[in-house]
């Protein structure tokens, strides 16, 4: 129980790698917030599942793109909790198409959900850390420094919160928190159903030195050290969880 007694906010966990990464944290101990956005059937689906298991979670809706919602996410956690300890900004939006053919309203939708997001998240998270400090996971990705074809303003989010992961890391520091990214690799999730599939998946798969797609499974216990003391020397890192993926893996 390495998380016992703290209090976890997840964004983006109603399903894939942030329900994983919520399981994961609840069954180490934390009390988890479980976010979500549309999917309130599959965050109470996740809350129900740590409860199942012993843990405390509850769904809370929050669109993390829209600075009053994530306002009242925070308040809702102080009001069940009056703390936190890890914040983990997980929720996030993928537009695959070539630049000819990007509209601005989604290179402005990626970038308002998986960076300004994750910023929103993080100045309303300081108001709720305690004095021991905290930890605060971003989840990026590979493609942020090996994007592939039609990839480009995606990797370019992911870019960007590496970049403030380490900015972020030097700022508060001096508080106790801890700002890490982890990097997952190509994982199999309800937002990635179909992008695998064919002569493409045979190429990613193959170019994975550990042989097979990663699953949520995989990238969650990777959250789980950088949330708890085990991690407690470690800051301003980005720590690839991808099968030994180098280079867009095919």
């Amino acid at each position: 129980m390495k998380l016992n007694g703290k209090v976890a906010v997840v964004t983006g966990a109603s399903s894939g790698i942030g329900a994983g990464i919520a399981k994961a944290l609840g069954a180490e101990g934390a009390s988890v917030v479980v976010n979500y956005v549309k999917s309130k059937q599959g965050a109470d689906a996740v809350a129900a599942s740590i409860e199942a298991a012993g843990g405390t979670a509850v769904a809370v809706q929050a669109d993390m793109s829209k600075s009053s919602d994530v306002v009242r996410l925070f308040d809702r956690v102080k009001a069940d909790h009056g703390k936190l300890d890890v914040l983990v900004n997980n929720a996030g939006v993928a537009v695959f198409e070539m630049v000819a053919d990007m509209t601005e309203d989604a290179f402005h939708k990626q970038f308002d959900v998986n960076v300004l997001g994750y910023f929103l998240a993080v100045r309303e998270a300081l108001k709720h850390f305690g004095p021991a400090g905290g930890s605060i996971i971003n989840i990026s990705s590979i493609l942020s420094t090996d994007p592939y074809l039609a990839s480009s303003v995606y990797a370019a989010t992911k870019g960007a919160v590496d970049t403030m992961t380490f900015a972020l890391a030097r700022e508060l520091g001096a508080r106790g928190i801890r700002v890490n990214s982890i990097l997952p690799g190509h994982t199999n999730t309800p937002a990635t159903d179909g992008n695998f599939a064919g002569e493409f998946g045979e190429k990613l798969v193959a170019g994975t030195p550990l042989g097979r797609f990663g699953e949520p499974e995989d990238i969650a216990p990777v959250a789980v050290f950088l949330a708890s003391e085990d991690s407690h020397w470690v800051t301003g890192e980005s720590i690839r969880a991808a099968g030994g993926v180098r280079g867009v893996g095919y």
